[in-house]
């Protein structure tokens, strides 16, 4: 390894003199992240980068989920680029398609679309010792010194392995594969899937001329947030007063800190707090017998909590049933329970969430070494400094990678100070001060194991199963407060590490 190099002493995207390098970058993914780092790269001054999206339009997840009842379950003003408050939010909790809209507009604003190629998806990128090799399924090539993966986490689904799953007779779909063409009034409709997913399709569908079966494998907490529709008066006074916006983007951020950031990593009045609302939310289930078979047995906040004021409300209604019995297999009627009970269904829903430890793949890496990502990874499974930069994996940065915070709270908020962090170390490749770099073993070992220090005493170790473990056992989550992720994000500390320049460039 090199000499450390100093840290700058500027901000991203200053000039300091008259001889900056121009990198090639590349972005895998036109979602939030992705479409921040391209604002952030222009407000650098840097215009040469190309961001290939696999879809045709923008937005992410945002643009694959199209389910009933599709919202973000963090406050609207909340949930927006700190730099871009949106007074036309309609909800508290914005709705997907106006989420969509909302980066649409952003992606317009900031000029992205000249620099995003739609339809073209990565299937392979190796790094040939100076830049990153990049082949698309289209067979197009390009090539970059920085490849940033901006592909977010919950995009690949994951279907259950329940035995003859492929033999249902009916329509069948994931929650982010949803079908409009199938038509649900009057129809039997199980859901397999209880999270924050099969919670709103429950609070959505539960209002149809339908019936509705909730096949529960592990019962749920939820917090009794409720949502409100902002009315026309209120968005054209925030419209008006754009100050109103950046102070409920401040209110709320000091609230989810305050509270739940807290009572997720320490023991104290904080989690107190939120277990009481959830233990008063549940006791709102009036038949005894039900509530009982919505009682989780772990403790709140240990897997991701539902935030909704209307879901004990929809399971109470006639037309739906929740079935605790575990799923023995799939027929072409429907679904077979474990105490023998055939269940009748029309349409299979799942809502089975996604395969979160997959980040970039299944695109494949290969460093200049020819180790493949998926090699790197095989042993401990997904591991990252600082959750964005891989060992022995030059010039690459993966934002919302393992380690991130990804409890309850706004992701938009510590993704700036990602991609900050990636645009201060692209503007210290400008200065000429290395050519490529990457995080060392020993720095990132050091990062990994102060998580597993401090985990003791979150609330995601006091036993249950959730979709932050790892393959070893752990959760994959920041175990401190957002903002201490953010404020070890504030400078690049270069001594750990490796720092090269290749002859060539010499």
């Amino acid at each position: 390894m090199n000499a450390p190099v100093p840290a700058p002493s500027f901000a991203p995207g200053e000039h300091c003199g008259s001889a900056l390098r121009t990198p090639r970058i590349i972005i895998l993914g036109a979602g939030m992240s992705g479409l921040l780092t391209g604002i952030r790269l222009r407000r650098a001054g840097i215009e040469n980068f190309t961001i290939y999206e696999k879809a045709t339009e923008v937005g992410g997840t945002w643009r694959e989920n199209r389910y009933p009842g599709l919202a973000c379950d963090v406050p609207a003003h909340y949930y927006t680029y700190s730099f871009e408050p949106n007074p036309d939010w309609q909800h508290r909790f914005a709705r997907g398609p106006e989420i969509q809209n909302y980066l649409r507009r952003v992606a317009d604003k900031y000029d992205l679309r000249r620099h995003i190629i739609f339809g073209e998806e990565g299937v392979d990128a190796h790094f040939d010792g100076r830049r990153w090799q990049l082949r698309l399924r289209s067979g197009r090539e390009d090539s970059a010194e920085f490849l940033i993966a901006a592909c977010g986490f919950l995009h690949h689904p994951r279907e259950p392995e329940i035995p003859g799953l492929d033999s249902f007779a009916g329509a069948r779909f994931h929650s982010a594969r949803w079908d409009d063409s199938v038509d649900l009034h009057g129809k039997r409709i199980g859901m397999i899937g209880t999270g924050s997913t099969g919670a709103q399709i429950t609070c959505s569908v539960s209002r149809l001329p339908c019936q509705l079966k909730v096949f529960q494998r592990t019962a749920q907490w939820v917090f009794p947030l409720p949502d409100r529709e902002y009315p026309l008066v209120e968005r054209e006074l925030v419209t008006e007063f754009p100050g109103l916006a950046r102070f409920a983007y401040r209110v709320y951020d000091e609230l989810f800190d305050a509270l739940f950031s807290r009572a997720m990593i320490r023991p104290g009045i904080q989690r107190r707090l939120v277990e009481a609302a959830c233990h008063w939310n549940l006791r709102r289930v009036r038949d005894p017998e039900l509530r009982r078979r919505l009682t989780p047995d772990y403790q709140p906040m240990c897997k991701r909590i539902i935030m909704s004021w209307e879901y004990y409300e929809a399971m109470q209604r006639s037309t739906v049933e929740l079935v605790t019995d575990g799923i023995e297999r799939i027929v072409p009627e429907g679904v077979v329970t474990q105490d023998g009970r055939t269940h009748p269904l029309d349409v299979l829903i799942l809502a089975t969430g996604f395969k979160t430890h997959e980040y970039v793949r299944p695109m494949e890496l290969t460093n200049a070494q020819g180790q493949t990502l998926s090699a790197a990874w095989e042993a401990r499974g997904p591991h990252a400094y600082c959750s964005l930069a891989i060992p022995g994996f030059p010039n690459f940065f993966l934002l919302g990678g393992p380690h991130s915070p990804l409890a309850n709270g706004s992701v938009i908020l510590y993704t700036e100070a990602l991609v900050d962090y990636v645009t201060q170390c692209i503007a210290l490749y400008r200065r000429g001060e290395f050519d490529t770099l990457a995080p060392t073993r020993a720095a990132t070992d050091a990062f990994c194991e102060g998580l597993r220090r401090n985990m003791a005493g979150t609330v995601w170790v006091t036993g249950c199963q959730n979709w932050y473990i790892g393959k070893d056992g752990l959760p994959e989550v920041w175990p401190r407060r957002p903002r201490e992720f953010n404020a070890l994000l504030a400078r690049p500390r270069l001594e750990d590490f490796e720092l090269s320049r290749t002859p060539q460039a010499a």
